[in-house]
């Protein structure tokens, strides 16, 4: 059943540490810290951390102190890269991978509450991408750090790695995030589960995100079929990629990025919203300075104030676009989403009556995952989304398991 919306910044009666349907809320009286811990703990099972491991960090930082979040997920992250390094050159190359996957999730939560001029943020951010880099490279087949060429020389930064089993041109997934969400969080979102179906990926910081931001100070856009245009003109020029069969997924306010991109780009084969988003100014519009993520939406879509940034946000609507898209549509999305609920069933009623094949996937707290783009219970969000598309790519899953390759994934 779907449930309020926007009961992210609302503090529970009670106040201990405690399990909620959107998953453990570890600081009821701060709930930001505990929704980004949510996030980190949940992705301990894709590998991007140990659970004693971020428990223990979450034991040392100070409840509500930014500077002791930054502090405490730094060290447990400079603890993984050191360890990796060292089992690296001593030829245990799995151990390694293990610590850098790690190192590159903490590095991303100490990064995360830092302001954008704060020197330690693109520091931090390339720390986590150095991580990945080694992560990546040692994957069977190797993965690929690219730069897709964009607008006046400045890139977009991404991620290519090909699915580990046979064939000659095989699908391909374009993964992205949203309003704080990176290419590297993707692996842990998205592109594991896609990767053990036989699906390519391409995991992508697009125009407001990540390092297409951070270093080339590209801002977010809604117009976001043509990112995605750019990026798929880099795949079809691959030998590996099969042009009839590329995806586009986001996540969070990615939902809006990929719904958008299924509208006007006919080369998608196929759009997946990670988190509904129908109309950004209906969402936030109301949010001021004080609002969890003011300094995220403010940064992203370029504004000095938040009253800027609503102006900004009434360009971001998938209204009078939805009517445009001709490929199947996924929505998946938590029943107790803390940030947003009824944009979910908004964009898929909206999409319905327009005649999109549209698919909505609500994910329940019985089932865990019921949190904002699963963040309690990643692996469920990564099934739901990846046995879709291997189903829309007309993927036989049995066979693909048949192969003989011994993946490293």
């Amino acid at each position: 059943m779907l449930t309020a919306d926007d009961t992210i910044e609302q503090v529970t009666a009670d106040k201990s540490a405690h399990y909620e349907p959107y998953g453990w809320h570890h600081w009821p009286q701060y709930p930001w810290f505990s929704y980004q811990l949510r996030r980190g703990l949940g992705e301990t099972q894709e590998g991007g951390g140990g659970v004693s491991e971020v428990l223990r960090t979450a034991s040392r930082i100070v409840a509500g102190d930014l500077e002791s979040w930054h502090h405490e997920w730094l060290a447990v992250a400079e603890r993984n890269r050191q360890r990796g390094l060292s089992e690296e050159a001593a030829g245990h190359v799995r151990t390694a991978m293990n610590c850098y996957l790690r190192a590159a999730n903490h590095y991303r939560q100490a990064e995360f509450f830092l302001e954008p001029t704060d020197p330690r943020r693109l520091k931090t951010f390339e720390l986590m991408e150095s991580c990945s880099h080694r992560f990546l490279a040692n994957l069977n087949p190797s993965g690929e750090v690219v730069d897709i060429p964009f607008e006046d020389g400045k890139p977009i930064c991404g991620y290519f790695v090909r699915a580990p089993f046979p064939g000659d041109r095989l699908p391909v997934l374009i993964c992205m995030g949203g309003l704080d969400s990176i290419k590297d969080e993707m692996w842990f979102m998205q592109a594991h589960g896609c990767l053990q179906r036989g699906i390519s990926v391409l995991m992508i910081d697009g125009p407001g995100q990540g390092g297409t931001l951070r270093r080339h100070g590209i801002v977010s856009r809604p117009d976001t079929e043509v990112p995605i245009a750019a990026c798929i003109d880099w795949l079809v020029a691959r030998s590996d990629v099969d042009p009839s069969r590329i995806a586009v997924c986001g996540s969070s306010m990615g939902g809006y990025y990929a719904a958008r991109a299924g509208c006007y780009e006919p080369r998608l084969a196929a759009a997946i919203s990670h988190g509904a988003v129908y109309d950004v100014h209906e969402m936030w519009g109301q949010k001021d300075e004080n609002f969890g993520l003011a300094m995220h939406i403010k940064w992203v879509l370029g504004a000095k104030t938040m009253d800027e940034a609503h102006g900004i946000m009434k360009n971001f609507t998938l209204e009078g676009h939805l009517d445009h898209m001709k490929c199947p549509f996924l929505i998946v999305h938590g029943g107790h989403d803390v940030l947003t609920v009824a944009q979910a069933s908004r964009a898929h009623d909206y999409a319905k009556s327009k005649g999109v094949d549209v698919t909505l996937r609500i994910v329940d707290p019985e089932e865990t995952g019921a949190e904002h783009c699963q963040h309690d219970h990643p692996t469920i969000g990564q099934e739901l989304i990846s046995d879709w598309l291997a189903d829309r790519f007309g993927i036989d899953q049995r066979a693909v398991v048949k192969t003989g390759w011994n993946p490293l994934i």
